[in-house]
């Protein structure tokens, strides 16, 4: 398979959020990172485009080492953050595709020394990603939808660390961060892996957990119906740019 031109590079955490982009890769072929536990990658052709699928693993530190692999290794044109997340806001839904517009740490606190929530010292309060790219992964995001069961498509904060959103500790990281819309635990590090090594990066993940629903809310799908919901947007994307 020619590899010549700078490929997508997708990541998400587990392997069953991997399972949808693998199906529609091809010519997959494995590669195998210098890691042991829970990490592996796939390349092949997604829409057209040389793509490279990498399952990082949970947590800040195993998507940064990744992450850091994945980019160092293929200087891809575009990280994309793929899979699950929980959704925040109290008014997102079961089912909504998140677009990351901008990203933060959601239990870093060095606010008594003047700092925003979320915000660690030496680093910026928000990590951004690009305006361009953030366009074109809405635009995709709205043309994967199906018309008879959409699943609505949502854009801005998205928070993570390593903590998982209970709904005990939800209404107080909604006082701190109010127009966050989701929170999970690897993209604001693949964000940051991203900014630092000088690569476009972008995230779309479905929301499979409410955190902290309200009464009347429906609060999970199971992880397979999400990780298919933005896999379809992550090919959209891809298709998008082989035009």
């Amino acid at each position: 398979m020619p590899t010549s031109a700078a490929p997508l590079l997708v990541l998400v955490a587990m392997p069953e959020e991997a399972a949808p982009l693998h199906a529609r890769l091809a010519e997959p072929s494995p590669i195998a990172p210098p890691f042991t536990a829970g990490v592996d990658a796939m390349r092949g052709r997604l829409a057209g485009q040389d793509t490279v699928v990498v399952t990082t693993g949970i947590g800040v530190a195993a998507a940064t080492a990744a992450a850091t692999w994945g980019i160092l290794t293929l200087s891809p044109r575009l990280v994309i953050a793929a899979g699950s997340c929980g959704g925040l806001a109290a008014d997102v839904e079961v089912g909504t595709l998140i677009v990351g517009e901008s990203f933060t740490w959601s239990i870093a606190d060095a606010t008594a020394f003047g700092y925003a929530p979320g915000q660690v010292p030496g680093g910026p309060e928000r990590y951004e990603a690009p305006h361009e790219w953030v366009d074109r992964a809405e635009q995709a995001a709205r043309a994967s939808e199906d018309p008879a069961a959409p699943h609505g498509v949502r854009r801005g904060l998205m928070l993570a660390g390593d903590a998982f959103v209970t709904a005990d500790i939800a209404a107080p990281m909604r006082e701190r961060f109010p127009t966050a819309l989701s929170a999970d635990m690897e993209t604001t590090a693949s964000a940051r892996t991203a900014e630092a090594l000088g690569v476009p990066f972008v995230a779309l993940r479905a929301v499979s957990d409410l955190c902290g629903p309200a009464a009347d809310q429906q609060f999970h799908l199971e992880l397979e119906i999400v990780a298919e919901t933005s896999a379809r947007a992550v090919q959209a994307l891809a298709e998008d740019l082989a035009g």
